[in-house]
């Protein structure tokens, strides 16, 4: 009998398309995945979980500082008057900051520095304390003007008995107001990447627990290397994601223009009135997509890991829910930070794998610059290969024994089968 040329082994790019186009037909003419395009139904309701924390979000983002562009001697008098009734009116009064581009510069322009959105002031106020002038906002102007007046009154005598008239000068925007409306806009993005990852990654992991069950992903494990099983698995899922999520867009669009009237008035939402992100809605849509892909990786990653080492269903089960907890945590770590830009809690949000693509994709709402994804894109590429790599080996520990005698069992059986 002739020996048979050796086939020459499929290299890890060639298995992980193999595995990946398998499993993405497979998953996708199945008829669980018609049911599976239902769920959306019911995760929605997490929303109204993450409304609390949405609120306390974005109350802190918004400014409550006045710059203080008057005299220095006018700007210490107010300052003391704020000292002295801050104890008895507390929140209901501004914070009085000086304006450091406004010190001794009689030609500073409050108006031109307001609309060219610099410094993080709610309003500016200029002039004298016999005649005050607030620059800013039509919403910020009559949220302070009372509150300035009382200040200006109780800053020119220890008893006044009348305030001054606060004069108003309204600009179209500031950079306060601008970075609280795009407070929404990380909010909604954040919760819907959150929603979309926890709904679609699941099935990353029962697809392995089935084939686990019936032997296949040994004889895949014995054919080729397990990294590139898990890869293909990996990106396989991830396109039916992305299958799922064009059917409920074309759907929510639908429904969107048959009743776009009566939802709004419902719910009180319309997509035409979200603030545009910082980077522009191209880019953060762009960004919101590979975000996506990143996040959903990487939980996906993590719960093959966890399928590697289960026996049962049952396990899967008991092994899942803290990585699902965990999952709860690291979005509301995200969410938080919203309002802490820069600060020690965002990085290490951002730090954090499984939390970096929440964390970035609200920074592309908040913060212009493009440098930043670059380098956290990169990070979470690196913390996918690591945490498949790391699931390959343990699985090959667990399952497979990692041994020469057992690799050379299931490739004798995967032989014979063949």
């Amino acid at each position: 009998m002739t020996d048979l040329p050796a086939r020459p082994r499929l290299s890890a790019m060639e298995a992980a398309w193999v595995v990946a186009r398998r499993d993405f037909v497979a998953v996708l003419f199945s008829r669980a995945f018609i049911f599976f395009l239902l769920g959306p139904l019911f995760p929605v309701l997490i929303g109204g979980l993450a409304g609390g924390i949405g609120g306390a979000v974005q109350r802190d983002t918004v400014s409550v500082e006045v710059g203080l562009a008057m005299a220095p001697a006018d700007n210490a008098k107010l300052r003391a008057a704020a000292d002295r009734l801050a104890p008895q009116l507390g929140s209901a009064l501004p914070v009085l900051r000086d304006v450091p581009e406004a010190a001794g510069d009689p030609a500073f322009d409050a108006r031109a520095f307001m609309e060219a959105r610099r410094g993080n002031y709610a309003a500016i106020l200029t002039g004298s304390l016999a005649r005050p002038v607030l620059v800013g906002t039509d919403g910020q102007v009559a949220r302070w003007q009372g509150p300035v007046a009382l200040l200006a009154g109780h800053a020119t005598e220890a008893e006044p008995t009348a305030f001054p008239d606060v004069a108003a000068e309204l600009v179209a925007t500031s950079a306060a107001s601008e970075k609280a409306s795009r407070v929404q806009t990380a909010q909604a993005a954040q919760l819907l990447l959150f929603l979309l990852t926890m709904l679609l990654a699941g099935m990353v992991l029962s697809n392995l627990v089935e084939e686990k069950a019936n032997k296949i992903i040994e004889i895949l494990a014995a054919a080729i290397l397990m990294d590139a099983v898990f890869m293909g698995k990996l990106f396989a899922m991830l396109a039916v994601s992305f299958v799922g999520i064009a059917v409920w867009g074309l759907a929510g669009f639908g429904l969107w223009s048959v009743g776009a009237g009566a939802i709004t008035q419902v719910t009180g939402f319309d997509p035409a009135n979200l603030p545009a992100p910082a980077v522009g809605w191209p880019l953060f849509l762009a960004l919101g997509v590979i975000y996506f892909a990143m996040a959903y990786l990487l939980l996906g990653a993590m719960y093959l890991t966890i399928g590697s080492m289960a026996a049962s269903v049952r396990e899967v089960q008991t092994l899942s829910m803290p990585a699902t907890m965990l999952q709860l945590m690291v979005f509301f770590l995200a969410a938080y930070t919203i309002k802490q830009p820069g600060s020690t809690l965002e990085l290490a949000a951002i730090a954090f794998p499984l939390s970096s693509p929440f964390a970035m994709l609200a920074r592309a709402a908040m913060e212009p610059e493009l440098w930043t994804h670059a380098v956290a894109l990169a990070w979470q590429a690196v913390a996918v290969l690591g945490i498949v790599k790391g699931g390959s080996l343990l699985f090959r520990k667990r399952v497979m024994k990692s041994g020469g005698a057992g690799r050379d069992k299931g490739r004798k059986g995967a032989s014979l089968a063949a």
